[in-house]
């Protein structure tokens, strides 16, 4: 890991940091109700995503309680939250009916090392090459999959459960108006229990999700044999969950930048999210990475600022199924359903589908946007739709610069001078060839470079079957104006494509 500079650590720099928050009674008891909130929301989600696994639910909730507390000492990104998630589950999924509980473990501890390695080499500093069309289509797709994944807790249900979402709705968009001490997804789910309660209605509770552990998580060792044949069967699943969980972490991390108008270390966060994820396999969990979700409703919706905010979900988690289990468990769905509506409103990005913004923004953009859209709920995975946005949005702007290239022919006496102006690559070079009069022009050729640049070996290649070109007809051609950079370049390269 290289060594960060005074003005490194002064730009991450927590702001507010956590000893701001113990100095400030109102601070602390915001961040630590932000984690209340959060570690009620990830309960039904951790066993959900268990499930998706083929595992038992309390490993997806020992998972999220190890991975929320350790994340708050070791990441980068402060008050956002980790914990188990669905796009794990998914790309691990085959593995614990096919292999069994010791290779589902292993492949937890092997992605674990493998997003440590990566955070080392720098792995974050891709995320520079991701537009921001395709950070807005993460985020839609996020919140339509955060607002679609609710749909089974309002399919097939007793009828008082809709006006109980609504009932928690209401109080989520009333209680902001009346005082922001309190974060109102608490106040919601507290309101529409005690309805369910006091009124001893029937519906669908926490409790009917999953049995809920009842101690502590034990020290798990994989008993497998350590062999070429064991690698070759948990690397490509450790590989994915490794790739998917940095991706879907490092996503949110820039999410929360952007929120809260702050600065995070994504490569801190990177090799945090290995360790986190190693220490999650090492106690029986399944491994995980950064919930938005679950990070919306803490930072968005609770005003969530610092580390207090994340560590308090996993602690609230842990004492919520562990200690107040039984209460825990008559939590009626209706109340983390009607929060998890909110976050999902809360979090798409409205101003980008408006009509006035489509008028004005540049097809090109929007048609990324939708393109990561599509892919991420077509394949369900978040990995797949962003890699495919970035690739469109490349192939997009490769396209469009290429447009830019100009050959503006002059003649002047004897000699014919051809001004090339634009970015040079292979895009637009690969028809520069074609732009010139060959047979036409007089024997001496200039071809003025001094208003593009060449950034490739296609280009390189251009010039030379140029000059070929000439030569072959008697004729000279002189290629000046290259900048610097330029000319190393065609020193280099020169001559080596016949």
């Amino acid at each position: 890991m290289s060594a960060l500079t005074v003005d490194d650590r002064a730009r991450y720099r927590a702001k507010p940091s956590v000893l701001d928050a113990l100095k400030n009674p109102r601070m602390l008891t915001r961040e630590v109700l932000a984690g209340l909130v959060v570690g009620l929301a990830l309960i039904p989600e951790a066993i959900a995503f268990s499930v998706i696994a083929g595992v038992d639910p309390k490993v997806g909730l020992f998972s999220s309680f190890i991975m929320a507390v350790s994340i708050a000492f070791l990441g980068g990104r402060p008050a956002m939250v980790t914990a188990a998630t669905g796009a794990v589950a998914l790309v691990i999924a085959p593995v614990a009916p096919t292999y069994g509980m010791d290779y589902f473990i292993a492949t937890v501890i092997l992605a674990g090392i493998f997003q440590v390695i990566l955070g080392v080499l720098g792995v974050a500093k891709l995320m520079r090459f991701i537009p921001r069309s395709v950070m807005v289509g993460f985020v839609n797709a996020l919140a339509i999959f955060v607002f679609s994944s609710q749909f089974p807790q309002l399919h097939d249900v007793p009828w008082l459960v809709y006006p109980l979402v609504a009932l928690g709705i209401l109080v989520m968009i009333v209680m902001p108006r009346i005082t922001k001490i309190v974060p109102a997804p608490l106040v919601s789910v507290i309101i529409v229990t005690g309805v369910v309660l006091t009124m001893g209605l029937t519906v669908p509770t926490v409790g009917d999700q999953g049995e809920l552990p009842r101690s502590l998580p034990s020290l798990f060792l994989p008993d497998i044999p350590f062999t070429w044949e064991t690698f070759t069967i948990i690397a490509p699943f450790a590989l994915g969950v490794a790739l998917v969980g940095l991706m879907e972490s490092l996503l949110t991390a820039k999410l929360v930048d952007e929120i809260t108008d702050t600065h995070s270390n994504k490569t801190r966060e990177s090799w945090a999210q290995g360790v986190a994820n190693m220490l999650s396999g090492f106690f029986g969990g399944m491994g995980g990475c950064a919930v938005i979700g679950q990070t919306m409703i803490g930072v968005k919706a609770s005003g969530a600022r610092t580390r207090i905010s994340t560590f308090c979900a996993g602690i609230f988690l842990f004492l919520l199924v562990v200690v107040f289990g039984d209460f825990v468990g008559t939590i009626p769905m209706a109340a983390l359903v009607a929060v998890m509506i909110m976050v999902a409103i809360g979090a798409f990005d409205w101003h980008s589908v408006t009509p006035a913004t489509l008028k004005r923004m540049p097809k090109s953009e929007t048609f990324v946007m939708v393109a990561t859209v599509v892919l991420v709920l077509l394949t369900h995975n978040l990995a797949i739709g962003v890699v495919g946005g970035v690739l469109v949005a490349s192939v997009l702007f490769v396209r469009r610069v290429a447009h830019f290239v100009s050959v503006a022919r002059t003649v002047a006496g004897d000699t014919v001078t051809y001004t090339v102006t634009g970015e040079l690559f292979f895009a637009s070079s690969n028809d520069l060839t074609t732009l010139f009069s060959y047979s036409s022009d007089p024997d001496s050729v200039v071809v003025d470079l001094s208003g593009s640049h060449i950034w490739d070996a296609s280009t390189v290649a251009a010039l030379d079957a140029i000059e070929t070109k000439y030569a072959a007809l008697g004729k000279s051609v002189e290629i000046v104006g290259m900048n610097e950079s330029s000319q190393r370049m065609r020193g280099r390269l020169s001559g080596g494509f016949e």
